[in-house]
Order: structure tokens, then C-alpha cells, then sequence
């Protein structure tokens, strides 16, 4: 069972704000060499991941169950990960950039997944006459 609108939410924001703070508390060693470099901006996007999480579990509880994130929504978080990641090293933000991008994909995937099995069988179905 998963966690309910506000807890999420909140969790989400905690997790986004932790990976901030450590991509800065370890920003010079991040930037120092290629391959941390990288790692920072893959840390980024699971800034953006948790930071989406939280966006949309707030809206859920304000607007109602059935509301989805939307493109601005999106664009925003985008924004703000690859800012935090810009922080650390211009690649980095470019990394998080892709990153995102595959993450959105495959959270978009499952979203689909779990709307379409939890659409009840019968509501769709022709009536008899």
C-alpha cells in the first residue's frame, strides 16, 4: 500500500531536499573529475523525480484524486533539477537533461499501466439488450 497525498508529499520533498544538499556539500568533488561529473547530473534527476512526485501528490490532495500532472508542471521540474545540477558543473545539468527525459518516459509508462487496470471492465462494456 503506498503512502497517502499529504505523506507523499511530503516524503517527496524531504528525499528532493536531502540529494540537494548533498550534490551541494559535495559540489567540488562532483565537479572535479568526468565520471562525477555525470553522477551528478544522474543525482539531479532524481531531484527532478522527487520533486514531480511531490508537485503532483500536492495537487492530488488540492484539486482531487483523478487530477494528473500536466506540460508546465513538468517544464518546471525540469528547470529546477537542472538548475540544482548547473549548480555543480555545466554537464551535469546537460546529464540531468537526458536523464529526466528517460525518467519522465518511464514514469509516463507506468502511470498508463496502473490507469488502465484500474479502470473497472464493465464501464466500457456494450450493454445487452
Amino acid at each position: 500500500m503506498g503512502l497517502t497525498g499529504r505523506s507523499s508529499s511530503g516524503l517527496a520533498a524531504v528525499c528532493c531536499t536531502m540529494l540537494f544538499a548533498g550534490l551541494q556539500m559535495f559540489k567540488t568533488q562532483l565537479g572535479s573529475s568526468r565520471l562525477l561529473t555525470l553522477v551528478a547530473g544522474y543525482v539531479s534527476s532524481w531531484i527532478f523525480v522527487f520533486l514531480l512526485i511531490s508537485v503532483n501528490s500536492l495537487e492530488q490532495v488540492m484539486f482531487g484524486p483523478g487530477f494528473q500532472s500536466k506540460l508546465p508542471e513538468v517544464v518546471l521540474c525540469i528547470i529546477i533539477a537542472c538548475g540544482s545540477a548547473a549548480t555543480v558543473h555545466r554537464v551535469s545539468s546537460t546529464v540531468c537533461l537526458l536523464c529526466s527525459i528517460v525518467a519522465l518516459y518511464f514514469i509516463s509508462r507506468i502511470s498508463e499501466e496502473h490507469q488502465s487496470h484500474s479502470s473497472p471492465a464493465g464501464l466500457y462494456a456494450k450493454k445487452k439488450k
